[in-house]
């Protein structure tokens, strides 16, 4: 992969990572109940779920790549246009995280098996991923070598974020919850999705 079109992927990944989102509510309560390092299990329960959904995807864009070009480039298109798509959501999104304050203590496999869970059922991942990929996919080049490192670049990303998120929460989290703060992150974020579109897009014209 062209060491140019990963540091594009890694600048897309960190957007996709930081937005608000199902992992984000479930980091940020963890932090807020438990602290970072209690919580460190939860946020690899995090990473395997979205492992589980990079695998998917990549298999199902290999074999899309290997059948057909049209096909693939038709994908291209319809995962910029849903960028701006995600991207003008956010910028309308003015709901707030709600995280609950849990009483009793979980168990460290209890933190892992439901943040896995939260990401195995959150069907946005995959759509997000499938319209990603394969803006960095050469359909020429080594299909299994680049979604390796596609997939281990997510998932060290959102690992990073979601620790930091964690981090913070443990810190301020009344303040990152608030209507307000979150209105202005979902306007930012819904920006910077808008904005990787078009730069994708006009890469691949």
């Amino acid at each position: 992969m062209d060491y140019h079109i990963w540091l594009a992927y890694v600048v897309t990944a960190i957007v996709f990572s930081l937005a608000p989102g199902s992992g984000t509510v479930n980091s940020i309560s963890n932090g807020i109940n438990y602290g970072t390092r209690k919580s460190l299990m939860a946020i690899a329960g995090l990473q395997l779920g979205l492992l589980f959904h990079i695998v998917l995807v990549g298999a199902g864009i290999g074999a899309i790549v290997a059948k057909s070009a049209m096909a693939f480039t038709v994908i291209k298109w319809v995962g910029a246009f849903y960028l701006v798509w995600l991207g003008i959501q956010k910028w309308r999104d003015r709901s707030a995280l709600t995280t609950q304050i849990e009483d009793k203590p979980l168990s460290a496999f209890s933190m892992l098996k439901t943040a896995c869970f939260i990401n195995l059922t959150n069907p946005k991942s995959i759509v997000f991923l499938v319209a990603l990929f394969p803006q960095f996919i050469d359909p020429k080049g080594d299909q299994a070598n680049q979604l390796l490192i596609l997939g281990a670049t997510t998932i060290i990303i959102d690992g990073m974020v979601m620790l930091g998120y964690t981090s913070l929460a443990a810190q301020m989290g009344r303040f990152i919850r608030s209507q307000k703060a979150m209105t202005r992150i979902n306007k930012l974020f819904g920006s910077m999705f808008v904005g990787c579109a078009a730069l994708l897009a006009t890469a691949k014209a």
